[in-house]
């Protein structure tokens, strides 16, 4: 699979099926790998494109600052690489922040945005439990095992920690196969994430947007999704029951559905 140069950083991205681009954007530590499900769902219905944000996967991994609008940058020339105009974009998390700033500065490259489980940053934002953000961050002296389950309680509901099911097996399979994010990478992308700042900036999004929330976020209360949706004219917004930040995982179905039916109406 391909990679593309931004000076000298290497973003790789990989695309499967054909028809309208759908562009995803992933949260700290995610790349491709955590969208392998997903990609199989909505394939046959987009052309999806899913890349590693620098300090991830199979990009580039410098030690030194990391900014959200670099991030958005690079999605911008993914999109150039695979000579495609314009795209739905769905980020998630840190995904979601990226995905804010490639709509306010590339607008005309976005037809359909889906913010899930995000914020716009800055003193506005209403931050987790400090306890919640350190214990994410604490991988010292942890096995990739280790931090995975240690993440994981952090990241879903404990009922559906505690339910076995076959989708957490095969997120932790995804997770042990994923290239080893480096420690300092993992800070950089924690400190591109409170360096970020578009709560007044975002009401110049005229793309139409759906906001997903989970009401037992950890990561990233509820609450800033419905700032969100206030500050972004005509923006939808969809609170998920009894999930946790990886909505994805944990409500699958009917994430995957959401997202398709909210892309498709803007066909």
């Amino acid at each position: 699979m391909p990679h593309t140069a931004v000076g000298d950083i290497e973003i790789y991205w990989e695309s499967k099926g054909q028809g309208k681009v759908l562009l995803l954007i992933s949260g700290v530590s995610g790349g491709t790998w955590s969208w392998e499900e997903s990609i199989v769902e909505w394939s046959p219905h987009f052309r999806v494109i899913a890349f590693d944000n620098i300090g991830a996967g199979r990009s580039s991994k410098p030690d030194r600052p990391y900014r959200i609008a670099e991030m958005a940058d690079h999605a911008a020339v993914v999109l150039d690489a695979t000579q495609e105009g314009q795209a739905f974009v769905l980020g998630l998390s840190m995904g979601g922040m990226i995905a804010q700033e490639l709509a306010l500065h590339y607008p005309n490259r976005v037809s359909g945005l889906v913010l899930g489980c995000t914020h716009c940053g800055g003193s506005e934002r209403i931050p987790p439990n400090p306890e919640v953000i350190q214990r994410f961050g604490d991988n010292e002296g942890l096995s990739p095992e280790e931090i995975i389950d240690k993440n994981l309680e952090l990241l879903v509901t404990p009922a559906f920690l505690k339910s076995g099911q076959d989708s957490l097996k095969r997120y932790r399979e995804r997770q042990l196969r994923a290239p080893f994010q480096p420690n300092y990478a993992l800070q950089r992308q924690l400190e591109a994430i409170r360096g970020f700042d578009a709560c007044s900036r975002v009401n110049k999004i005229q793309t139409p947007t759906l906001i997903i929330t989970a009401d037992r976020d950890l990561m990233v209360p509820p609450e800033n999704g419905q700032m969100l949706a206030s500050r972004i004219s005509g923006a939808e917004l969809k609170l998920f029951k009894n999930s946790g930040h990886l909505i994805y995982l944990e409500r699958a179905h009917t994430f995957h559905d959401t997202v398709m039916r909210f892309f498709r109406g803007l066909s």
